[in-house]
């Protein structure tokens, strides 16, 4: 029997395995995940990466973080941090600064314009995951997140 992704993409033909389905499938819900969110950040002027960076610095705290653990932890590897850096800076979103013992490492600070913003996004997109994966039961939630835990494990 084949599954709603195979009618979705209008395959024709079976998948040559059920882990080729699985992968595929987890590849086509992040993005369809993925687009409505961007579709939601767009009217604020910021990418899903973008707002990925903003989180992450925000949550670093005052002291903020190297770019190298900024880009450690994204959702999605991000190959040019640094001009990811140039367009939040330059919208007054973030600071860079040299570090003090090593002028290499470069430490990035959340501005108060970053905080401003995803303060104001804060509820809508709380309100926009509750509105895509809502409808699903708690335990199905836990189960989708243990099953992507262990999936992820193995790579």
């Amino acid at each position: 029997m084949a599954g709603k992704l195979a009618e979705e993409i209008k395959q024709t033909k079976p998948f040559a395995s059920l882990e080729q389905e699985a992968a595929l499938n987890i590849q086509r819900t992040a993005a369809v995940l993925e687009q409505t969110f961007e579709a939601a950040l767009k009217p604020h002027g910021i990418s899903a990466t973008q707002y990925n960076a903003l989180r992450i610095l925000r949550g670093a705290g005052p002291k903020g973080l190297s770019c190298q653990e900024v880009g450690a932890r994204m959702i999605r590897l991000e190959p040019d941090l640094t001009r990811l850096f140039d367009r939040l800076e330059a919208r007054g979103f973030l600071t860079r600064t040299r570090g003090e013992e090593d002028r290499r490492v470069v430490q990035v600070r959340i501005a108060q314009a970053g905080t401003k913003l995803l303060a104001s996004l804060d509820g809508e997109l709380e309100g926009f995951l509750k509105k895509r994966l809502g409808r699903m039961s708690e335990k199905k939630l836990r189960q989708m997140i243990d099953l992507s835990e262990e999936a992820r494990s193995f790579l």
